[in-house]
């Protein structure tokens, strides 16, 4: 046997035994986390090292992980009316919203807009890293039907407000409600909610301390739907309270 074909069987043999234990930690952690607190995300880990390669040693990826009996009903509302209004009904994808991103993105190419359901968007922050890619997106979908799978809606909720960013070192809502408004997350009124919930998109960018015209514009666009969908009704009709 060459040298070549030697060399291309070590490699092979070691992708095979990567993919096999990644696939063992990624499902391990979906078992564990389907009841466990998530002490921190893959997307939290990314920002701490990305910023001590920067030097910046002042940086802390910062959480503190509630139950949802911890959290405001209209924060879960908020999010839902701001991301993912079919997040009780669909399977981890929205195909709708998936076709017309991708109808948007073909007229659109330097204005890519994405379809991201709350699932997957978990699937993401607890377990890859930002950004865009084929190899990403692949992975997540996979990730999103284990989650789907295995963890009830409510709990997919619970762990998206604990470990999403919504500001610099800022993980999860209950940092998040401390930091900008100086209570708990169980104490946050619609407006706060709504302004968490308008950050998300990009939240190193929008502020929820500084809030643009836009992110106040998309605040209440969030509020208007958050009265349409019912109020804090959706989230018990739906068993998501």
């Amino acid at each position: 046997m060459s040298q070549r074909r030697l060399s291309l069987r070590v490699v092979k043999r070691l992708l095979l035994r990567a993919v096999l234990l990644l696939a063992v930690l990624w499902g391990g952690g979906i078992l564990l986390f389907s009841f466990m607190p998530v002490p921190f995300s893959a997307v939290m880990v990314e920002r701490q090292i990305g910023a001590w390669f920067r030097g910046d040693f002042g940086y802390v990826a910062h959480s503190d992980w509630v139950s949802m009996d911890e959290i405001s009903p209209l924060m879960g509302l908020a999010v839902i009316a701001a991301e993912d209004q079919k997040f009780p009904e669909h399977w981890g994808f929205d195909m709708a919203a998936i076709e017309k991103a991708l109808s948007h993105n073909e007229r659109h190419e330097t204005r890519i807009r994405g379809a991201s359901t709350l699932s997957q968007q978990t699937a993401k922050n607890m377990f890859l890293w930002d950004g865009r890619s084929w190899l990403r997106k692949g992975l997540e979908a996979g990730l999103t039907v284990g989650i789907e799978t295995l963890w009830t809606k409510r709990r997919i909720l619970t762990v998206y407000l604990n470990v999403a960013e919504f500001g610099e070192g800022t993980f999860g809502v209950e940092a998040a409600a401390q930091r900008y408004f100086h209570k708990p997350a169980s104490r946050l009124t619609m407006s706060e909610a709504a302004l968490l919930a308008a950050v998300l998109p990009n939240p190193l960018r929008f502020k929820a301390s500084a809030p643009s015209g836009y992110v106040r514009s998309r605040q209440a666009w969030i509020l208007r739907q958050m009265r349409q969908l019912g109020g804090e009704s959706f989230m018990r009709k739906n068993a998501l309270d």
